[in-house]
């Protein structure tokens, strides 16, 4: 018995009528060639059922098809059920799948980790970054665009940056959170706030703190860590402080979900006694009791948009250095 043989670079030049090196620079996406044979060599290919060599074609059109998002967080984070990681990553891959490129995903959540995946993007093993952490003062990025590497980061760094970046409005997502607790006649506004080393902590307590300003109202701030437990803890710190606030925008649904248990524990209604608004409008924000108000950022865009900018990059174009997604007060029961 015999195996069939592949169909070969010759057996297309054959059937197209053409030289080998003419099939080789149409398959490797060339438009130096002439159209109507261009049209001849994919009839060939398309009848012969010819794959070309992916390694190959990387050699001779410098390119991967590949891009990668790079998490510098720990696993147990980029997993966990905060969904804003999960959701970038379902952005990232249909991007992706609809402009027919992989998607490597890389965690650099270790000093090793971090090592290989410096090593991996210098030998351009890539065409491009995606950079999508948390945290804002990470050098990686800048680093990497130094080397020629297109980067965006998914998220706007701390400081002056060379990379691009795409984001939500943190600052107006809050504004029109507090605005809409002031407007209903809360008084003794609180909020969680995020860790003020990442810039969606930092910009949600602006947010807070300019628009209570505004109002002529005090503030009365706790600070957590975007999990269930900090959120139980500051709420439990910020009744301590004032037992008679009315309401409490936490920075995020997961706090926002914590402090409404812990309002419960302490005998406080919601919304009767305190308005509670979270931000993110994570899947359960809809089946918590009462349902949370929150504030909804476009995760899965922004991973979607994230990604046509680093395809922009690698196609040789530019971008503009910011693109901030807009965000969306969702009113629901607890407010």
């Amino acid at each position: 018995m015999t195996t069939a043989q592949r169909p070969t670079l010759e057996a297309v030049a054959r059937r197209a009528g053409v030289s080998r090196a003419t099939v080789s620079r149409v398959v490797n996406g060339s438009t130096t060639v002439a159209e109507p044979i261009r049209a001849a060599v994919h009839r060939a290919v398309a009848e012969l059922g010819y794959v070309p060599n992916l390694a190959a074609r990387s050699l001779v059109t410098q390119r991967t098809d590949s891009i990668a998002l790079i998490m510098p967080e720990a696993a147990t984070r980029v997993f966990s059920d905060d969904q804003v990681f999960p959701g970038i990553i379902r952005g990232v891959s249909q991007e992706l799948e609809a402009a027919d490129k992989q998607l490597v995903l890389m965690l650099a959540g270790s000093p090793a980790g971090r090592e290989r995946v410096e090593r991996y993007t210098t030998g351009r093993h890539v065409d491009g970054v995606l950079f999508a952490s948390l945290h804002g003062a990470d050098p990686l990025p800048a680093r990497l665009a130094r080397l020629g590497i297109p980067v965006v980061c998914s998220g706007r760094g701390l400081g002056d940056s060379p990379v691009p970046y795409v984001d939500v409005d943190h600052v107006g997502g809050v504004t029109r959170a507090v605005r809409y607790l002031v407007e209903n006649g809360r008084r003794r506004i609180a909020t969680i706030a995020g860790p003020q080393d990442m810039v969606a902590g930092i910009e949600r307590l602006t947010g807070y703190r300019d628009t209570v300003a505004a109002a002529g109202l005090p503030e009365l701030v706790a600070y957590g860590d975007f999990t269930r437990e900090s959120g139980s803890a500051a709420m439990r710190e910020l009744l301590a402080a004032d037992p008679d606030l009315d309401a409490v925008f936490a920075a995020s649904d997961l706090m926002a979900h914590a402090a409404m248990r812990t309002l419960r524990e302490a005998g406080r209604r919601v919304p009767q006694d305190v308005a509670v608004i979270g931000f993110d409008d994570i899947e359960t924000a809809a089946y918590t009791e009462p349902p949370l108000t929150t504030v909804r950022q476009p995760i899965l865009e922004l991973g979607r948009a994230g990604t046509r900018q680093v395809l922009r990059l690698a196609a040789g174009e530019t971008v503009e250095p910011a693109l901030v997604l807009p965000t969306e007060l969702v009113l629901r029961a607890s407010a």
